[in-house]
C-alpha cells in the first residue's frame, strides 16, 4: 500500500472540477518549493501563443506557458539538465527547476537541448505560509506524485483529465465532469 501523498516538492496539485477560481481551473501544478515561508509551483497546463525567443534573444524557439498568476513578467525554467546546470534544484526524478541562470542561457545559446527536455514558464503559483495546507485541507486540491511525463508531455491541454485518470478511482470519474455542469 502507497503512503498518504504530502504537500511537498514533486507533488502535482490537481484542480477539482468545481474550483471556479479562474487562475486555476482545471489546472496541474507541480509543487517546486514547499517549506516554512511558504509555497512556490508551476502550472503545466496553461500554453501561451509566445515562445522564449519572445521575451530572450536566444536561437531557440520552446513555447512557453503561464506558469501562475504571480509575477508574469518573470521567467522560470524546468528542464532535464540536472548537474550540468550548477544549482538546479531537483524537484522529482527527471525533473529539475533553474539554476544559474548565465549558465542555463549559455546552454540555450550554444547547446540547446531538444524541446522535449525543457519546459518554459512566465509567472508562477505562490502561496504564503499555511495558505497552500489550508487550501488542501479545505478540498481545494488533489494530490498527485509527479513523474517527468507529465511536466514534458506534448499536449499539455489533455494533462488535466489524463493525471485524474492515472489517479483512478473516483477521481478517473472527475476527468469527465462537464465544463459547465449547468449545461448538463
Amino acid at each position: 500500500m502507497n503512503p498518504p501523498l504530502a504537500l511537498r516538492p514533486g507533488i502535482l496539485l490537481v484542480a477539482p472540477p468545481m474550483l471556479r477560481d479562474p487562475n486555476f481551473w482545471r489546472t496541474v501544478v507541480l509543487l517546486c518549493a514547499h517549506d516554512a515561508e511558504g509555497s512556490f509551483g508551476l502550472i503545466l497546463n496553461r500554453p501561451v501563443t509566445l515562445t522564449l525567443r519572445d521575451v530572450l534573444e536566444v536561437p531557440v524557439n520552446y513555447p512557453l506557458s503561464l506558469g501562475g498568476p504571480v509575477q508574469p513578467d518573470t521567467l522560470h525554467i524546468l528542464h532535464q539538465l540536472g548537474e550540468t546546470i550548477p544549482n538546479a534544484q531537483q524537484v522529482t526524478d527527471g525533473v529539475y527547476w533553474g539554476g544559474e541562470v548565465e549558465a542555463l542561457l549559455e546552454k540555450l545559446r550554444t547547446d540547446p537541448p531538444e524541446p522535449e527536455r525543457i519546459r518554459c514558464f512566465l509567472g508562477y503559483a505562490g502561496w504564503a505560509p499555511g495558505q497552500l495546507e489550508a487550501e488542501y485541507e479545505a478540498g481545494g486540491w488533489l494530490l498527485a506524485p509527479a513523474q517527468a511525463h507529465h511536466v514534458f508531455q506534448n499536449d499539455p491541454l489533455q494533462l488535466w483529465r489524463q493525471v485524474l485518470r492515472s489517479m483512478g478511482g473516483e477521481y478517473a470519474l472527475l476527468a469527465n465532469f462537464p465544463e459547465d455542469p449547468r449545461l448538463n
